[in-house]
């Protein structure tokens, strides 16, 4: 199992949640601050099988925008996880 720590535009983060939850993956949103200009951003924490970390960031990708100004819309973390529980 891994975890997927995508850190993203404010702007982008309604359509990347709708297209990772119609695609039954499970996310959780937290707030977050950061960058030179103190913009807006959203980390998102996103609990996926081996086999379906490269179908989230495809997902990531496709639901980002970019601009000629901005192309890079986020940072993502793949992390492994040793343990996994729900409570």
């Amino acid at each position: 199992m891994k975890m997927i720590i995508a850190i993203l535009k404010d702007d982008d983060i309604d359509n990347v949640v709708q297209g990772l939850t119609s695609d039954s993956f499970r996310v959780t949103r937290v707030a977050s601050t950061g960058g030179f200009f103190r913009k807006g951003s959203t980390t998102l924490l996103i609990g996926v099988d081996d086999d379906k970390v490269e179908a989230a960031i495809e997902l990531l990708r496709a639901n980002t925008s970019s601009t000629p100004n901005e192309p890079k819309r986020g940072t993502v973390f793949v992390v492994p996880v040793s343990r996994f529980e729900q409570l």
